[in-house]
């Protein structure tokens, strides 16, 4: 039996179809397998700005007459370039393991002078939900006082993009990190000229991958669509094996997110939904046509939770409460060059070190990146506080096996990385006032050991923990915690509503 694949004729969209033909063949040993590549309607015009082309379907529309014509049998696509609404003619029957969904700033590093000398940034992407959300989050990211972010216009395919960043007066570029990571791994010799003007590139650029919680990625990016006519019930079997159900079910997720505010890519709105053992989180952020505001991260746990409880039984209330100890700075060498460094929080990065251009470093959560990026370090990307366990997915930009190094206290958790103890901990005067608590959150294993130590009966109580090393410390002392993704949330989630119309009514 032979399959003819069609797609797009630049580099990504062929990698992208011969991804899907080499996962086909692997689970059909018998059939042949033919490409067939073709322009779209986006790809002859690259002249008018993405947000001013006509919004469904201007990457896929072309194809559809193709399959109906039966000029080839299925057409692989970008799955975030297709229209929301269901094609009634066509299906998208099934799709292959997402790749990385962030997205990726490359500055130039011969601006970078010039950006910290004036504050002034300018950077090219074609993404109105990219121009709104990374606003405001590269001023606080970049480690340079930013009193200016311009973001320009910019067409054509990524290695075209690529080469406009150097041949234009600018200073970066944002890209799907998926369509990098695809380029850079392709095993053809036809892209071999393209991987190698891509890794040049990259040398002479910094580089940092956008956290999903700050700029949540277009709906489906980095997600394969494998589209056939809906009366080919036989394609619809073939594909069953190498159809991935996770992604394609956060993808309809994102999706219908999307068309719940009028759908389309040329909203300055992004989501990306995560499944994780705990649960499946969603990140939502941009700006309806409407006007209104959209910024949250939510957590639907996979576990059901106690019910809620009267706030005086919630312990901390205050998260300043839950600091059990100071930190106090011990003497650590530098580790040697080519170290990539994964950073709980900021002060664990002594003050004394300089940090090249190239060093990598790793940042647990937003709150310690920007700490980093105020005193002057580049922060290559983050863990999203969802614990170092989350892969930083890097070593295709890296290009090499990264060898990583976790800055932490004396007492540190052993977990996946090696560690360098660059502080200790350092028990506050005073004891927690537990009395009448049962429901505790915890920020750090360290702090529930301590508290344990003097508590013992603690271990009969209900514990809440974000996700991480501070879940396994829990477990290790035989508790399952419950996962919440951060102590604000727990303490609105698990609070008794009459309670605080109660209080509300005390105080009035």
């Amino acid at each position: 039996m032979r399959v003819t694949i069609a797609s797009r004729r630049s580099d990504l969209a062929r990698i992208q179809a011969y991804q899907v033909g080499k996962a086909l063949h692997s689970a059909h040993p018998q059939l042949e397998i033919k490409h067939s590549f073709h322009e779209s309607l986006g790809d002859k015009n690259q002249k008018d700005p993405l947000w001013q082309m006509p919004e469904k379907g201007v990457f896929t529309h072309d194809f559809r007459a193709g399959l109906f014509r039966g000029d080839f049998d299925l057409v692989v696509h970008s799955w975030k370039d297709l229209a929301i609404e269901d094609d009634p003619e066509t299906e998208i029957a099934a799709t292959l393991a997402r790749a990385d969904a962030r997205d990726l700033l490359l500055l130039r590093e011969d601006r970078w002078h010039q950006i910290v000398t004036t504050g002034i940034v300018s950077i090219l992407t074609s993404s109105p939900r990219r121009a709104y959300n990374l606003d405001s989050f590269l001023r606080d990211a970049l480690p340079a006082a930013v009193r200016e972010l311009n973001f320009l216009n910019v067409r054509g395919n990524v290695p075209t993009r690529i080469r406009k960043l150097f041949q234009a007066d600018v200073d970066g570029l944002v890209v799907a990190k998926a369509a990098i990571d695809r380029l850079l791994e392709a095993e053809q010799a036809d892209f071999a000229i393209t991987k190698a003007e891509l890794r040049k590139a990259l040398s002479r650029c910094r580089w940092m991958v956008l956290p999903l919680l700050a700029n949540p990625s277009a709906p489906a990016q980095g997600a394969l669509a494998i589209e056939i006519s809906r009366n080919r019930d036989d394609l619809r079997n073939l594909l069953a094996p190498i159809n991935s159900a996770e992604t394609f079910a956060v993808v309809a997720s994102e999706r219908a997110i999307l068309a719940g505010y009028g759908g389309g890519c040329h909203q300055k709105i992004g989501v990306s939904v995560l499944r994780r053992p705990f649960g499946e989180i969603t990140f939502l952020r941009g700006l309806t046509d409407d006007g209104v505001v959209l910024d949250s991260c939510s957590l639907k746990p996979t576990s059901s939770r106690p019910e809620k409880v009267l706030k005086q039984e919630l312990w901390p209330q205050d998260s300043s409460a839950a600091r059990v100890f100071t930190s106090e700075g011990i003497s650590a060498e530098p580790p040697p060059d080519g170290t990539a460094l994964w950073i709980a929080k900021a002060d664990a990065l002594p003050a004394s070190w300089k940090l090249e251009c190239n060093q990598i470093v790793w940042a647990s959560g937003l709150q310690t990146w920007r700490r980093l990026a105020q005193r002057g370090v580049w922060v290559n990307g983050c863990a999203e506080s969802l614990g170092e366990h989350e892969s930083p997915r890097i070593e295709t930009l890296a290009g090499s096996e990264i060898k990583w190094l976790k800055l932490t206290h004396t007492e540190g958790y052993q977990g996946e990385m090696p560690i360098l103890a660059t502080y200790r901990l350092v028990p506050r005067d005073g004891v927690p006032d537990f009395k009448g608590r049962k429901h505790f959150f915890w920020k750090s294993g360290s702090s529930f050991e301590y508290a344990l130590s003097q508590n013992p009966w603690l271990t009969e109580m209900k514990h809440y923990c974000g996700p991480g090393n501070t879940q396994r410390v829990l477990q290790k002392h035989g508790i399952e915690p419950f996962v919440f993704l951060d102590h604000s949330r727990w303490l609105e989630e698990m609070s008794d509503e009459s309670d605080r119309l109660n209080l509300k009514e005390t105080s009035d």
